[in-house]
């Protein structure tokens, strides 16, 4: 399908014409044309892409309820109110760079070990290309072959990882590979700055103490979810900039982060999480910290309504998009 005719255009640098940025809503109603992330350009439809928004439709990983495989196309749904100017950053996401939706990566949805590779190569060659990578999910285990690919540029980097969950499991029936193991397999494998790297919205049960010892040996501070109640967003983001001060950031949002009357559609929810309030104002902190990469995955549309799920995970890119804008070039 050809680009639709009002989609703004510019001449690159070998004469061809290309687009840039999103469809103007005011001759092109929102619900119509193109179904991509914000109603963005393909990135087949640019030259180059500063950020590459790429979806990974897989969820084998998942432990509870699945359907985290359709939330790429959930998220693009629910993003098309997204306009193109943050005022609370006071930045255009989709002019300051030049932002493309790479589309849906095609994954064995029966080989876990696959797949891992799969989605390891395709953050890698769209790197290469020089764009900064924004993975919609997909369950959790992506972060892992995410995280191999930005290691061979970064070295270590530090993992900000808001999560109702620690994430950092051994085995689940015996698998290594699943949506609870990936922090752990990443802390194991070197690939985590472990002086550096932070979980944000912890909360809920766990099976013992233990699990508590074992995700502080293996480099995680953790920022509960009451913390937001008791000290406030302003300390809890100055908290998260001194934690991640001094190199490369990977962000990874499990959606379920936020409270369920927030985030109904996800597979493992757990009540008492963050608003969508707290999530995007926190993220709003990152700006000036050297983010090369983020992820949000955990999106079941099955078990959402209204979008509800949807929109929050729009607004949480869109707002990773912005500060990703404001900080400039990595």
């Amino acid at each position: 399908m050809s680009a639709p005719f009002d989609l703004p255009r510019i001449t690159s640098p070998n004469g061809a014409e290309e687009t840039v940025g999103q469809v103007d809503a005011t001759r092109v109603p929102r619900f119509a044309e193109p179904a991509t992330f914000a109603r963005l350009p393909r990135l087949d439809e640019v030259s180059r892409a500063d950020v590459a928004i790429l979806g990974v439709p897989f969820d084998a990983g998942v432990s509870y309820r699945p359907g985290a495989r359709f939330g790429p196309s959930h998220i693009r749904a629910s993003s098309k109110l997204l306009r193109p100017y943050h005022p609370a950053l006071d930045v255009h996401p989709f002019a300051a760079q030049q932002v493309a939706d790479a589309g849906d990566l095609g994954v064995n949805p029966f080989s876990i070990d696959e797949a891992l590779r799969t989605v390891e190569t395709a953050i890698t060659a769209l790197r290469q290309e020089g764009s900064t990578v924004l993975t919609l999910g997909g369950d959790h285990t992506l972060a892992l072959p995410i995280l191999r690919a930005l290691h061979r540029d970064h070295g270590k980097v530090a993992v900000l990882h808001f999560d109702a969950h620690l994430d950092t499991w051994d085995t689940y029936f015996g698998a290594h590979y699943t949506h609870g193991t990936p922090f752990r397999r990443a802390s194991e494998e070197g690939l985590i700055d472990m002086e550096r790297s932070q979980h944000i919205g912890i909360r809920g049960p766990l099976y013992s103490k233990r699990d508590l010892e074992d995700d502080s040996v293996l480099g995680f501070q953790i920022v509960r979810s009451d913390d937001f109640q008791t000290d406030g967003v302003t300390s809890i983001i100055d908290r998260m900039r001194r934690r991640l001060a001094g190199g490369p950031v990977y962000v990874s949002i499990d959606i379920d982060v936020l409270d369920p009357a927030h985030a109904p559609g996800t597979g493992t929810p757990e009540a008492g999480g963050l608003t969508s309030r707290e999530l995007l104002q926190t993220l709003r902190g990152l700006t000036g910290m050297n983010v090369v990469g983020a992820d949000i995955v955990e999106v079941a549309p099955v078990y959402d309504h209204a979008e509800i799920t949807g929109i929050a995970a729009a607004h949480v890119a869109y707002e990773l998009l912005s500060v990703l804008a404001a900080n400039g070039p990595v």
